[in-house]
């Protein structure tokens, strides 16, 4: 992007009021879909282009998106006139429809699972003018889009509430760029209608929101036309007389992460209080009667054959029940209003099937005094109290997932230095403000060590600016008047002064933010295998034990069975019932229920215990079917840091000289080359000779843009940097010293020449060295039948070196963050599940559009949040222990299906009495209970199992160690 003209670089950046205005010019947009924009060049170029046309009010070309945003007065010009001059310029433009419907983003409370996802999506999709919902489990929010004049948000709303689910509105529309204003000086409501109408007179206002109470205004703009600075001065215009307005900044709390940590403490604090309940009465129920003569006063008799024993377990069940699990029987009724069945109902079902018949046998035994039952109030509470720990445990391991678009906003400085320049360019004010207050066309002074806090070009200076951030690559760029900067990076080691050009939801940061957020909302309908099954086993269970009650107790009634048949101290009626019972409880699929989480809750233990950090189950089911593995190159498959490999002298200088000119020449650069370059340098000195005390002073030292430095060492001229420093100093370059330039490219490696009094003395060679564990992991993943992919924005030479010596065949190089994206869903469509692995924020597009997300530890933040599996080592070995972790986590939870439904299924004849009438085998329900305990019981034990699992690259280490050791003996 070009520089506005001096003449714009001097206008006041606080508008006079006169400067905020009410207009009635008609300013429309249009989009285009752009192609071959790859560079920063490009967009620079179009956004020149397009200004100079009459009638073209502001434009905004989006290389992330290949999207161009053009605002015009259509009295001047026509969008096709615009589009024609886009594709003059030799880049194809495809003008985008018009979005016709609004669209509103919601926060969801209450989903547990993917029913509940669906449930939601499916209540949404059934309200009149919603033309989509897409619901995201793990940001618990879904975005509508809908036809405002059919529906709005209040009937979208209230459907969600309908099925069962909490709703809140995060933002409606596309009003993305909002400025939060606290009101001060108000004292009346007089005085808010005032504020807020001359708000709304204000060009390029959307929307005003105003709190009355908390005297609060949110404000919806159009960052073209106007800015937070510019509203805030509206507000003080607005006073008149003795009435005097003042706004502040004001910051709205992160109700997401308030609600998350109170959903943590619910859960916690309702398993402590089912625990105080539940291991007493394990104690009573299970263990005393054991232990004899201590637990002989339970079997005391209260009356009748009611003993001590059933009345404390009576006692202590009740409360664990219907209290602490009354959110069981809420969840159970929405579902049943849905007409769907959730693990809510499966938990309903088995505790009341359990808890109610004990209650008959207590009422019985207190009526009677020869019956003899078996109560199990036990597996009620231990059923409540272990559900209770898992959710706790899956919400806590799911805390940190959404914090993804956090982590990115918290990229950008909270500070900035707004200065203000007089007719000759000198800076006449200089003011710390916050960054929300910056607007487009400000001059921001960044110091050395700062971040940058909006996209903007350089007006004035020149350094280095690590924008490792957005590129991935840990080479810093240097920059100079007319070059662009990204809001986030660092910059480095000089002052510069830049012009905001993008600020708020345009810049490239915000891009990101809005790419991960549709990545993370746009999900992949994953059904669980327990909620497939409970739609049909829950109401199939429920006919059986009725059809089992009516099968023995018309039979009975009519006298087709013998009267004897029914055994001591029972009627017709209750052996009907307890076959009834027996058949819902023996059949009770809760150990369903514990075939996934107990299996991923081991995994996921396991995992962390060997540095894979694993977000759920989610992640374990998608890594298993993974196909292909896609690598970044650097920070993943290479180190991150460039690091001196070589060093060669070329003339008679020795070599403590070429070090000591090297140092003193390279100790005032930050650039990361330098330092390595330096670090190399020191050691050297020390290995061929002892180190002066004190370094050798520079004079007239200069930075020279994207080539090197130069500077008088003594009363010698020192040039480090590259070939065209070398060019550009007249230095000349012998056939010695162009071969090794050439062999050291060829290797793709940095060459760094150092010159003395206009002679090459030697040269440095850097490179980004592989990780030692890189090729075997690749060799390893191929032997797994995984195919390998590297995708990186790096050069084309040195992506090809780099993926030729770790052993991988395909590569995607000068690949920007959305291209990557791209590819990944290039490789999902013709049918292969893809596992992406990555460090930087440029990646975290491509993390979240990949099936499984693969963030090394000691990447960026927002990577890892990104990311469904981190390898907290930052080990690659650990990509083969994620991958094959999952398949022996998936083939665990398959034989946990199987014991749970082989339990259930096996049981149900003999529950039901089929082997009554030839052996008089029954199976009364204490006894159904055990097998149901049984059943749960084996599933954990099962589970357990994989704590025994070992990295598969050690065991086949140990293996090939005892095969030579085996072959040396013999």
């Amino acid at each position: 992007m070009e520089i506005n003209g001096k003449d714009e670089l001097k206008l006041p950046l606080l508008l006079p009021l006169d400067g905020v205005v009410v207009t009635d010019k008609k300013i429309k947009t249009v989009k285009f879909k752009v192609g071959d924009i790859s560079c920063a060049s490009c967009s620079t170029s179009m956004e020149s282009l397009l200004l100079e046309l009459n009638g073209v009010e502001s434009v905004m070309v989006s290389v992330l998106q290949g999207q161009a945003a053009v605002k015009y007065i259509p009295e001047l010009i026509t969008a096709k006139a615009i589009k024609d001059a886009i594709e003059d310029a030799g880049f194809p433009a495809d003008e985008l429809p018009e979005q016709e419907i609004a669209v509103c983003r919601l926060r969801i409370k209450g989903m547990a699972c993917t029913s509940c996802s669906e449930s939601v999506e499916r209540a949404l999709s059934l309200v009149d003018g919603v033309k989509m919902a897409v619901v995201g489990l793990a940001l618990e929010e879904a975005k509508v889009n809908f036809d405002p004049s059919i529906t709005d948000i209040d009937h979208i709303v209230e459907a969600v509430e309908d099925a069962g689910f909490g709703a809140e509105v995060i933002n409606s529309g596309n009003d993305v760029n909002k400025v939060h204003l606290k009101l001060e000086e108000i004292s009346s409501e007089e005085d808010i209608y005032i504020i807020q109408s001359y708000l709304e007179s204000v060009q390029g206002v959307n929307n005003v929101e105003m709190d009355l109470a908390e005297k609060k205004v949110t404000v919806s703009y159009d960052p073209d036309l106007t800015g937070p600075r510019s509203l805030i001065s509206c507000i003080e215009k607005a006073g008149q007389g003795p009435n005097f307005y003042h706004a502040t900044l004001y910051s709205p709390p992160r109700q997401r992460e308030t609600e998350r940590q109170q959903e943590i403490w619910m859960y916690r604090n309702q398993f402590i209080w089912s625990c105080l309940f539940s291991i007493p009465e394990f104690i009573f129920s299970m263990v005393l009667p054991m232990l004899h003569p201590y637990g002989n006063w339970l079997d005391l008799k209260v009356h009748n054959m009611l003993t001590v024993g059933m009345l404390l377990t009576w006692v202590l069940c009740t409360p664990v029940q219907f209290i602490i699990g009354r959110r069981f029987y809420v969840g159970s009724y929405h579902a049943l209003r849905r007409r769907s069945a959730n693990m809510d109902v499966l938990v309903a079902l088995g505790t009341n099937a359990a808890y109610f018949y004990s209650v008959y046998v207590v009422m019985k035994a207190l009526t009677s005094d020869m019956f003899e039952g078996k109560d199990f109030f036990e597996t009620s509470t231990m059923l409540i109290s272990f559900i209770l720990l898992g959710k706790y445990l899956e919400v806590v391991a799911k805390g940190k997932t959404s914090d993804a678009l956090a982590k990115l906003t918290d990229l950008a400085p909270n500070t900035a230095h707004l200065i203000t320049l007089d007719e000759d360019n000198n800076v006449i004010s200089d003011r710390e403000i916050s960054t929300q207050l910056i607007q487009r066309n400000d001059i921001l002074k960044i110091v050395p060590g700062e971040k940058v806090p909006v996209d903007g070009i350089v007006v004035d200076g020149q350094s280095h600016v690590n924008e490792s951030m957005i590129t991935g690559e840990a080479r810093s760029i240097a920059k100079k008047p007319g070059d662009k900067v990204i809001g986030g990076t660092v910059n480095e080691n000089g002052c510069i002064l830049v012009k905001a050009t993008h600020v708020g939801s345009d810049t490239a940061l915000s891009q990101i933010v809005q790419l991960v957020e549709a990545a993370q909302l746009s999900r992949a309908p994953v059904q669980k295998l327990a909620d497939q099954i409970s739609r049909f086993f829950v109401p199939t269970v429920v006919v059986a034990a009725l059809i089992t009650w009516l099968a023995w107790f018309i039979p009975g009634e009519l006298g087709i069975y013998p009267r004897h048949w029914i055994p001591k101290g029972m009627d017709k009626f209750e052996l009907a019932l307890q076959f009834g019972i027996s058949v819902l409880v023996v059949a009770c699929p809760c150990a369903l229920g514990l075939a996934t989480p107990t299996a991923v809750m081991v995994a996921t233990g396991k995992g962390a215990s060997l540095g894979v950090l694993i977000k759920g189950g989610n992640a374990l089911e998608k890594a298993h079917k993974v196909k292909i593995v896609v690598f970044d190159k650097t920070g993943t498959l290479t180190v991150g840091k460039p690091v001196v490999v070589s060093a060669v002298l070329f003339s008679s200088f020795s070599m403590e000289e070429f070090c000591d000119a090297t140092t003193a020449a390279e100790a005032n650069s930050e650039h990361p080359i330098a330092k390595a370059v330096v670090e190399h340098a020191k050691r050297l000195r020390r290995k061929f000779g002892p180190q002066t005390e004190h370094m050798t002073d520079i004079k007239e030292f200069e930075v020279h843009p994207g080539a090197g430095v130069s500077g008088k060492v003594g009363d010698k001229l020192v040039l480090v940097g590259n070939r065209r420093l070398m060019e550009d100093s007249n230095v000349p370059i012998g056939p010695d010293v162009e071969n090794h330039i050439s062999a050291t490219e060829n290797l793709a490696r940095t060459c760094v020449l150092v010159a003395i009094d206009g002679k090459v003395a030697g040269a440095f060679a850097l490179t980004d060295p592989v990780k030692p564990e890189a090729g075997h992991v690749i060799s390893f993943l191929h032997s797994m039948g995984i195919s390998t992919v590297m995708i990186t924005g790096d050069n084309w030479p040195t992506a090809a070196a780099i993926a030729e010596e770790v052993g991988i065949k395909k590569v995607y190089a000068e690949t920007n963050p959305v291209g990557k994206a791209d590819k990944i869903k290039n490789l999902q469509m013709v049918g292969m599940t893809v596992a992406m692995v990555g460090d930087g924020i440029n990646d975290s597009p491509a993390l979240v559009a990949a099936d499984v997300g693969m963030a090394i530890g000691a990447g960026t933040d927002v990577a890892i949040e990104a990311a469904d599996i981190v390898l907290i080592k930052s080990n690659l070995e650990d990509v083969i222990t994620a991958l094959d972790l999952s398949r022996k986590t998936m083939s665990r939870i398959r034989l946990n299906y199987v014991w749970a439904l082989g339990y259930n299924v096996l049981a149900m004849p003999v529950a039901a009495g089929t082997l009554f009438p030839l052996a008089r085998i029954r199976i009364p329900p204490w006894f159904a209970g055990a097998c149901m305990a049984a059943s749960s019981v084996s599933v954990v034990c099962s589970s357990l199992l994989l704590q025994y699992y070992k990295k598969p690259l050690h065991v086949k280490e140990a293996q090939a160690l005892d095969v030579n050791h085996n072959s040396n003996s013999k």
